[in-house]
């Protein structure tokens, strides 16, 4: 059976002694996003996001969930982040509520930048690395009535945000991303309509990743002047393409697969250029690109940040695509997502060569839903546990082969809001009762906090 994991070994973290693992500044954290957890849509002068509205209408979100009260973060941040203590960990990764710290207007919400104040304050006082997200999603909805990121007006309000929060927080962040996976906002978003805006055109999809590569880019300089001890840089997911027999033309798909998904966005980054076979791709879905865009956009960076869930298998569709052909056998997540762990390895190997300068990579999402239930009050994720163990020696692996990886961030601190599929899907080493909000660690989380508690000790 492809998901029977009962053979598979139960401890994560017993790596090689040589294993970077092992090293007190090879950070190892956690990662939560805003939207997700917080809850409280409507408190404090937050206002609606592109989520509230998408969620709210019917057929989107699997049940009709919304994330309107979520893990109320909102409300237990204090403790939830007690629970950081419980893991060990080294830093956590979390995101800020555009619409909760600004009103329509642009001006500053008090008491949404007081949350955060306080909220790093006590990351700060536990001794955590913070690792902050601009971007995660949630869109102010006057913003999207007005265009979102198909409207280049959407470069300048995002300066104006980054601006303010840069401004507010200096000195309580250590690192500082503009964006989280632009390939989710602009395709999902605006290319197949799956997550918010819910729109589906393959122009809106390549235009509107221009303008969240353009906001990037004309964002790094403004982080930089307001918090100059911060890192900077930015979050992109990826994928591996493999091609599903040896012939030219599957071979072929499987490279178009990772330019779309891969190149779309590192290509700009650090090559300044979109690849070409984009466009072969999507023929017809140019972005309007101005003079001086491609080398904002191409501002160089402290670290970049790599999402990593699974691979996809293809062949040719028989003209200029792919078609995704699922592998039979295969060990599978409740999200019905390959286990790949060698798909992290390849791909930090093959952007290391591929692109000269490449910043230092932290690993900032990386994990697996499964159908984890309270029992006897235990809760026990053994495909969890394997599947953290393999990639994290896909990580290592990674480095020993010369990629400069700094740390590790496991999704998800806790359940959550997972998107489009509500919250029957559990990515979290917490898992979280959302009748009672009751936290309870899972085994993995126990184990988490073991092993950290071991090497800080050799420390």
């Amino acid at each position: 059976m492809a998901n029977d994991v009962s053979a598979l070994p139960v401890d994560p973290f017993s790596p090689p002694a040589d294993s970077a693992l092992w090293r007190k500044d090879f950070l190892l954290g956690a990662a939560t996003a805003a939207y997700q957890i917080e809850g409280a849509v409507n408190e404090d002068g937050r206002l609606p996001s592109i989520w509230d509205t998408f969620s709210a209408t019917p057929g989107k979100v699997l049940a009709g969930d919304t994330g309107a009260v979520a893990c109320d973060h909102y409300h237990r941040w204090e403790s939830d982040l007690d629970l950081l203590s419980a893991l060990n960990v080294d830093g956590y990764r979390l995101s800020i509520a555009w619409p909760r710290v600004m009103d329509a207007a642009g001006r500053p919400n008090q008491k949404g930048l007081d949350f955060y104040k306080r909220l790093l304050g006590r990351l700060k006082e536990k001794g955590l690395k913070t690792f902050v997200t601009l971007y995660h999603w949630d869109l102010p909805q006057h913003l999207e009535d007005r265009g979102g990121w198909l409207n280049r007006d959407i470069v300048y309000r995002f300066g104006d945000y980054a601006d303010l929060m840069s401004r507010e927080l200096a000195g309580q962040v250590d690192a500082w991303a503009t964006l989280n996976e632009p390939w989710c906002s602009a395709y999902l978003g605006y290319g197949n309509g799956h997550h918010a805006p819910g729109l589906a055109n393959g122009r809106f999809a390549t235009q509107a990743m221009h303008h969240l590569l353009l906001a990037h880019g004309s964002a790094i300089p403004v982080l930089r002047a307001n918090d100059p001890a911060s890192k900077k840089g930015i979050v992109a997911n990826v994928g591996r393409g493999t091609a599903n027999s040896d012939s030219e033309a599957d071979r072929r798909a499987a490279h178009l697969f990772e330019v779309q998904h891969n190149a779309w966005i590192l290509d700009p980054l650090f090559k300044g250029a979109y690849p070409e076979d984009l466009f072969e791709l999507w023929p017809g879905t140019d972005p309007l690109v101005l003079e001086g865009d491609m080398r904002k956009i191409a501002e160089p960076l402290d670290f970049l940040g790599i999402n990593y869930y699974f691979r996809t298998n293809v062949k040719s569709d028989g003209a200029h695509g792919f078609v995704e052909v699922p592998l039979a056998g295969v060990e599978r997540t409740q999200m019905g997502w390959e286990v790949y762990p060698d798909g992290l390895r390849d791909l930090l190997i093959g952007f290391n060569r591929t692109y000269a300068g490449l910043p230092p990579i932290y690993i900032t999402e990386n994990g697996m839903a499964s159908d984890d239930q309270v029992i006897d009050g235990r809760v026990d994720d053994p495909q969890r546990i394997s599947f953290l163990r393999r990639h994290l020696a896909a990580v290592d692996a990674a480095i020993k082969a010369g990629v400069d990886i700094r740390g590790y961030f496991v999704w998800s601190l806790m359940d959550n809001f997972e998107w489009a599929f509500g919250y029957e899907r559990r990515f979290g080493v917490v898992h979280i009762d959302y009748d009672t909000q009751k936290r309870t660690l899972k085994h993995s989380a126990e184990l988490i906090a073991k092993f950290l508690a071991e090497r800080n000790a050799r420390s």
